[in-house]
């Protein structure tokens, strides 16, 4: 009979449902799916870290080991191999690190896939996880690219000692009737459990579920009903009784489920999700492309007022996907595809710019692709150049340099995962640990206010007043705007293209791509330069966006900043100018 795994509380974890479910309510709804009768609750990933570091209040790791603590039901994590939390491989040394750390904070199963489907990705992280004594599951995305490249995949992975083989459709793109056969010919050629993660937009989940069942599937993600409606996964409740009626019963308690479904509901019931826009659905079904890819370009077209070149840009996504060796259309490498197609579409011509981490896929560095790579691609690649591989994190360097934000091995892992973008949350950490000493009545005002805030936040209650020797303090939550949020750890860069103008010798850079102009690399940070500041060769002088890929614009020569031409976060076409600069002939005294 196949048993059920719940991915509720990562899904309520990371975007679009990230923060709308308190903290304390969370583990409120962990105990009560503890006693439910599932296999393992799936409780963190890549998008609960990202979402974990956006809002700056709490760790992920510190959420892992709250919940362990109120629950015996093994808990699960999704990894994405040698990628681990983010959008690009990094070094062996931190993968172990990151594997220790979470076998010690208290997860049980790891959930491990590669983005590209190359089982090699993947040995690192199994070896460590296998050392760790935990349970290692591989992951195998479906993405079209071919039969025979899956089940052999599932053969070398078999080899790793993995417990199963996960068939993972992240991308909406299995079809019922091919869920049962993969099953069935994933289970008698690797002689191993087979189980399944899906979803379906045109809620074509449940028949998947069902089909794997019937196919011998022993382990079925789901989710409940309201987090499964929210993110269009199979919804626990129907499925435990649909699965019950074939005679393939998952021994899952419903009415624990529907209790837990009632408490998440109180807090987003009323939450206004994002719809699957019919037209947009269309045209994805039509392309088996992923909905959510699909969604997102066409937002990005829309924002330029070009919505009418939808269908050009999933033609072009399609061809830069056969050109790139047919990766599965999952994060990160949909967006970085998707991303490519919007500046060859939108630019001048097909590949005058090339994103970094596309030609990370070209060359090699995020791991062998599915099928091989179009040879005038590669050359385009190889003659336009490319960054130099990124040297791996050296942690005790790291941990040498981080002194008073750094305080645990944990607190390393995440600041070589996202860089100073994670700065924020360390701080507020460090903040709640080591109390700032006694001062003056003003700074002992301000850290009651902290308090009450950090109270607020992580409580999810509306208000809150406190009066204590006369001071009366009342903190009041606003319904939250959603922050820009720049990865620059993970930023590409890109040369500005630069030409003098002839009236007043200025030098003018203009935007080598379509994409969202960002000043700064956070919200909350200094812009990189104002006008009137100098710049050297090198100095990043502005970030472009696009589908979320970060690309840093940098100066090339030695020079003034005269002029700023857009404003923070607005969107910039191909060639539109951003900066005028007056070159320097020689350095300013004192520079």
């Amino acid at each position: 009979m196949p048993r059920l795994v719940d991915t509720s509380i990562r899904l309520l974890s990371q975007e679009p449902l990230a923060g709308a479910v308190p903290t304390a309510e969370l583990l409120r709804l962990a105990e009560i799916l503890d006693r439910a009768g599932y296999a393992a609750l799936e409780v963190s990933g890549g998008g609960a870290f990202d979402s974990a570091v956006r809002l700056g209040i709490e760790s992920p790791w510190e959420r892992i080991r709250a919940l362990k603590a109120r629950t015996k039901t093994p808990l699960a994590i999704a990894v994405r191999g040698r990628f681990l939390v983010g959008s690009r491989p990094v070094g062996d040394d931190l993968v172990r690190r990151f594997m220790s750390s979470a076998a010690e904070s208290g997860i049980d199963v790891f959930r491990l896939h590669d983005p590209l489907n190359d089982a090699e990705n993947l040995r690192v992280a199994a070896d460590a996880v296998l050392a760790a004594g935990r349970e290692f599951d591989a992951g195998l995305l479906y993405g079209t690219a071919g039969h025979g490249t899956l089940i052999e995949t599932a053969k070398r992975l078999g080899a790793m000692g993995t417990a199963r083989i996960i068939l993972a459709d992240p991308a909406g793109l299995l079809e019922p009737h091919r869920a049962g056969e993969l099953v069935a010919e994933l289970r008698e050629l690797s002689e191993l459990p087979v189980g399944l993660y899906c979803q379906g937009a045109a809620r074509s989940g449940m028949a998947l579920a069902l089909e794997a069942a019937r196919a011998g599937a022993d382990l079925i993600a789901c989710a409940i009903y309201p987090v499964a409606l929210a993110t269009h996964r199979v919804p626990a409740e129907a499925l435990a009784q649909a699965l019950a009626g074939i005679g393939h019963d998952p021994g899952v308690e419903v009415e624990r489920l529907w209790e837990a479904a009632d408490l998440v509901d109180e807090h987003i019931g009323d939450m206004a999700i994002t719809p699957l826009v019919p037209r947009v659905s269309v045209k994805a079904a039509r392309r088996r492309l992923p909905f959510g890819l699909v969604s997102v370009i066409d937002a990005q077209l829309g924002r330029r007022g070009q919505r009418d070149r939808l269908d050009e840009v999933l033609d072009e996504v399609q061809r830069v996907r056969t050109e790139v060796g047919l990766p599965p259309l999952a994060a990160p490498l949909g967006q970085i595809v998707a991303s490519q197609a919007l500046v060859n579409v939108l630019g001048a011509t097909r590949y005058a710019t090339i994103l970094d981490e596309l030609s990370d896929i070209v060359i090699g560095r995020f791991g062998q692709t599915p099928a091989p790579v179009d040879p005038a691609l590669l050359r385009a690649v190889e003659l336009l150049g490319s960054e130099p591989a990124r040297d791996p994190v050296d942690i005790e360097t790291l941990r040498a340099n981080a002194r008073g934000l750094a305080s645990s091995e944990e607190d390393l892992l995440l600041l070589a995962l996202f860089g100073e973008e994670v700065e924020p949350l360390l701080r507020s950490i460090r903040g709640r640990t080591e109390p700032e000493p006694a001062a003056d009545g003003d700074s002992a005002r301000e850290r009651q206010i902290r308090s009450v805030v950090e109270i607020l936040q992580e409580t999810g209650v509306g208000e809150i007043t406190i009066e204590e020797n006369g001071v009366r303090i009342s903190v009041r939550s606003l319904p939250e705007l959603a922050p820009v949020v720049v990865n620059a750890a993970g930023a590409g860069a890109l040369d500005a293209p630069i030409e003098a103008v002839r009236d007043g010798g200025l030098i003018v850079i203009e935007s080598p791509m379509v994409g969202t102009f960002y000043r700064r690399p956070r919200p909350d940070a200094p812009p990189f330069v104002e006008e009137g500041d100098p710049v050297s060769p090198g100095q990043v002088m502005c970030i472009l966006e696009a589908m979320k890929l970060m690309n840093e614009v940098k100066a090339e020569v030695e020079a003034i900043v005269r002029r700023i031409h857009v404003g923070d976060a607005e969107p910039v076409e191909y060639g539109q100018l951003l900066f005028e600069l007056e070159p320097l002939d020689g350095r300013p005294v004192g520079f």
